[in-house]
């Protein structure tokens, strides 16, 4: 199925962990660490910024067949006003699951 982690791009103090998620482009690699102490590495395939208004919300959170990670965090356009008007969507594929190492 898919996975989804979703965070800050910045706050009032400053920039947050998903800062630099929009600079993700094809092939990067994400390593998740598993509660089992093993690490899931996907490989991005797609990064876009989709409207807040209109989110594609099935395609983003359904089931794709194979194991996928989506990250998510604010995007587009941004004014004090109204905040950001879209979502930076990073969409990744599982490539591997290492091993735990031993400590």
């Amino acid at each position: 199925g898919t996975a989804v982690v979703v965070g800050h791009v910045d706050t009032p103090r400053g920039r947050a962990v998903f800062h630099g998620l929009g600079a993700l482009t094809p092939g990067h690699r994400v390593e998740i660490l598993r509660r089992d102490g093993r690490t899931a590495v996907f490989t991005v395939h797609g990064v876009e910024v989709v409207p807040k208004d209109g989110f594609p919300a099935a395609r983003v959170y359904g089931d794709t067949g194979v194991p996928e990670l989506r990250l998510i965090t604010c995007g587009g356009t941004f004014t004090p006003a109204t905040g950001y008007t879209g979502n930076v969507v990073v969409s990744a594929r599982l490539t591997a699951a290492l091993r735990a190492t031993a400590t």
